[in-house]
């Protein structure tokens, strides 16, 4: 099978799009497939709406070779890997891992419903309408719409989308050998992730500081970048003084180590499709704290491999963390169930699943 992959992000770029592109890219040729990478980052230096363009005919070029097209995300990618699919005459798949019209509307246009709520909501601001209707459109013209989680399949199918257009593949982890770096090691809290509102790091700290009164010498560490570092900095340095580490945007190594060894490792975020970074978590045998957010339940079993609060609830968050940094033989057990339960996200059992899915589109075309 020829597989062009149109991607919004590719390594060294971080997030979930880049680790997915270069898994796809390293492991579907074992498969017996040929897989070309169209790359959105080599037009974004461009204007907005030149760049979609030229990424339309970059999509084209590599396109006319191709039997199945396959994008990352319903917009920046999506639509320009659409129209050209349309016009070449093959067979499109979109691999949606959240609603990027909340996730803009979040931090550009005012937007203050939860995920849940605002696929229900009508009146949203003519920005992020367009938004929705963007990736609404691609999803609808698309094949096949891949979710990485049953939670997010239920966002697409408020979408309009038919549940049996969405299958459900789930994000895989590939785990590098153990690097030495310069990270902190101790009793050290962790929390990684974009600086948005969504990902609760302000409430986060708070939790911290009400943490240190009975456990005095925590430290946080978060790491990641994002619009709300200035606003988090200083509320960091108010309530933990030097409590608390921003450590910015680190490789993906030195961030599996600094999860690796933290007491805690902490994803307080108010919405997650299916967190990569909480498999990875879970692949290193991290002790973890988790919201039950989104997918997160899928990935956590309460008080087996983790320990799961509900969205916005600071003070439990706070017994949680002090539960872990107060319990040593918890914080094992957890560790060792939480390695175990990450075997089922193997990087083989993903890429045959994709093979497989995509398999049967050319079939049906041939």
């Amino acid at each position: 099978m020829r597989l062009v992959l149109a991607t919004p992000l590719y390594p060294p770029d971080l997030g979930g799009p880049a680790t997915y592109a270069a898994l796809i890219e390293e492991y579907m040729p074992g498969q017996g497939d040929e897989v070309t990478v169209v790359k959105f980052g080599e037009v974004r230096h461009l204007p907005r709406g030149i760049r979609h363009l030229a990424y339309f005919f970059k999509v084209y070029a590599a396109g006319k070779k191709a039997e199945v097209i396959l994008a990352l995300d319903p917009v920046s990618t999506g639509l320009p890997a659409l129209l050209a699919a349309r016009i070449l005459g093959k067979p499109f798949v979109v691999k949606i891992g959240g609603d990027f019209a909340w996730e803009q509307g979040k931090q550009r246009f005012g937007i203050t419903a939860d995920l849940d709520h605002f696929v229900r909501q009508g009146n949203v601001p003519f920005p992020v309408a367009c938004l929705r209707a963007v990736q609404n459109f691609v999803s609808h013209h698309a094949q096949l719409v891949i979710a990485p989680s049953n939670y997010l399949k239920g966002i697409i199918m408020a979408w309009g989308i038919p549940a049996q257009k969405i299958p459900v593949i789930y994000n895989t982890i590939e785990l590098p050998a153990e690097e030495e770096t310069a990270m902190p090691i101790g009793n050290v809290v962790v929390s990684v992730g974009r600086l948005v509102s969504w990902k609760g790091i302000s409430e986060l700290i708070d939790a911290i500081a009400t943490i240190k009164t009975t456990v005095p010498d925590v430290t946080l560490l978060i790491v990641g970048e994002g619009p709300e570092k200035d606003f988090l900095m200083k509320k960091g340095k108010e309530h933990l003084g030097d409590a608390i580490v921003f450590a910015g945007a680190r490789s993906h190594a030195e961030t599996l180590f600094a999860i690796r060894t933290s007491s805690v490792f902490v994803l307080n975020s108010s919405y997650e499709g299916l967190s990569h970074v909480l498999i990875e978590a879970l692949g290193v045998g991290a002790r973890i704290v988790a919201t039950d957010a989104g997918g997160n339940g899928e990935l956590i079993e309460d008080g087996k491999n983790g320990l799961l609060v509900a969205v916005g609830d600071t003070q439990a968050l706070a017994e949680a963390i002090t539960r872990l940094l107060t319990d040593k033989e918890m914080r094992a057990r957890l560790g060792t169930h939480a390695l175990e339960s990450a075997k089922r996200f193997s990087v083989s059992h993903m890429i045959k699943e994709t093979h497989t899915l995509l398999a049967t589109l050319t079939s049906s075309t041939s």
